[in-house]
């Protein structure tokens, strides 16, 4: 069986300060849709093959994908499939877009890296702070990894504290601090904590289960005085798709309040996909500092932190808090960025993503009980999850029940039938504003056939 393996990304630098006067007008409602049959025919699915894509990676034997456009992504040996990946995110109004490429292709008449300030940053900083409830500035980063790297360094130096409490099964990036109860591929590959992370480097990171108000609780009893902040995927996307509890968010944030702490919110994934305002404008939980990333680089790699101005105003060189990166802030990422926040801007987007990923997850739970299977599912925007397992799941140790064995059965059939899915059970889900209802029709249809064979 195959089994693919996505890393994620982010990446930007500078910072840029909220203006009041700082507008953007909409477009008329316009949607990207790419209509392409999805599954293969009878023919072909006899004959569907990975043969070119094992030998290219013969000791993972991963899926090779060749190109990809709209809803669809082609592998080297010529498969087809409708992607519910979408490059794990950042592919919200589809892959390859006409508008990006043909900005992207003016931009670069001009040079893909100037190893100096572009105007560019500033127009993208002003259209982040002016959508994300918590950013009044931005330094922009070269990757999620490394916006989350920042902001626990910049909330550490702030508060002259240094212990940080992380959620379990929350992922925020590779940074040696964060390993610890990791979700995405951590958890997918088995990994307890990843090798060669000394023990001093994560001494300070403190972990809680997801969703449990008084375990948080207890670690600032026990470590009083101590803790720099909180940091949490406020929807948990790299241990499959777990939602907050109602009111869990707005405890955090008196919590962390109530002992001088600073919230974070890791929203390198739920940023301009939940709502255009992310996840903090969708519950209405506005945090001290925030990580992006993904979408706001439409495609390309990018990410930012920011938050409130005190505190962003530590970082160099306005501060002495240091960061910098070779290519960050690069005119092909801000341009690709730019021009993607502009379509989310549209009126009825959020409405249209949340539409066909509900009916999406529906029709796949729908399906699964239907064959007998114990499965359970659910979706804010763009992104979703279902674990096979009858729920609810509330945490990681909850998702751990899933029927890990039966996902890859499942996953393998809904190849063959030209449906790609994350290769892990612990991954999100994402559609885009490429995604047609005949495609979510057509997935489903895939999906029943699938579960009745597994």
């Amino acid at each position: 069986m195959s089994v693919g393996v996505g890393l994620s990304c982010s990446t930007t630098t500078k910072l840029s300060q909220r203006r009041s006067s700082s507008s953007f007008s909409s477009k008329t409602t316009r949607r990207c849709c790419v209509k392409m049959a999805v599954s293969l025919d009878e023919k072909n699915k006899k004959n569907f093959s990975l043969r070119k894509s094992e030998e290219a990676f013969a000791a993972a034997k991963p899926i090779v994908i060749d190109s990809v456009k709209g809803s669809r992504m082609w592998d080297i040996d010529g498969n087809k499939y409708i992607d519910y990946v979408g490059s794990w995110g950042p592919a919200i109004i589809g892959h390859a877009d006409d508008e990006v490429l043909a900005a992207l292709a003016e931009t670069m008449t001009k040079g893909t890296s100037f190893g100096a300030p572009c105007l560019l940053e500033n127009v993208l900083a002003k259209m982040v702070i002016s959508a994300v409830p918590s950013i009044e500035m931005v330094r922009f980063v070269n990757s999620g990894t490394e916006a989350c790297i920042g902001v626990l360094r910049l909330a550490r130096a702030f508060t002259g504290k240094e212990r940080i409490i992380k959620l379990e099964g929350c992922y925020h990036g590779h940074g040696d601090p964060f390993l610890v109860k990791a979700g995405s591929a951590v958890a997918t590959l088995g990994l307890p904590d990843s090798p060669g992370v000394p023990k001093g480097a994560t001494y300070e990171t403190l972990t809680a289960p997801y969703n449990d108000i008084s375990a948080v609780e207890n670690l600032f009893e026990t470590h009083k005085g101590l803790i720099a902040g909180v940091i949490l995927e406020p929807v948990a996307g790299n241990a499959g798709f777990i939602a907050p509890k109602p009111d869990f968010l707005n405890a955090i944030h008196k919590i962390t309040k109530e002992h001088g702490a600073l919230l974070i919110f890791d929203e390198v994934m739920t940023g301009f996909r939940l709502s255009y305002g992310g996840a903090q404008e969708y519950f209405g939980v506005t945090p001290d500092l925030t990580t992006l990333g993904k979408i706001m680089g439409g495609g390309l790699p990018v990410g930012a932190y920011g938050g409130r101005r005190d505190i962003m105003e530590m970082v160099a060189p306005a501060g002495p808090v240091y960061q910098a990166g070779t290519l960050t802030g690069n005119p092909l990422a801000m341009t690709a960025g730019i021009h993607t926040l502009k379509r989310l801007q549209e009126p009825g987007t959020y409405k249209y993503l949340d539409k066909i990923t509900g009916e999406l997850v529906q029709g796949l739970v729908d399906a699964g009980k239907k064959a007998g299977h114990a499965m359970c599912g659910g979706s804010i925007g763009g992104m979703f999850g279902f674990f096979f397992t009858e729920g609810p799941v509330y945490n990681f140790e909850d998702a751990k029940k899933s029927d890990t064995a039966k996902f890859a059965r499942f996953y393998r059939g809904m190849l063959e039938e030209g449906v790609y899915f994350s290769p892990s059970q612990f991954e999100a889900g994402f559609t885009s504003l490429a995604h047609t209802p005949e495609d979510i029709q057509k997935t489903i249809a895939a999906a029943e056939k699938v579960l009745q064979q597994i």
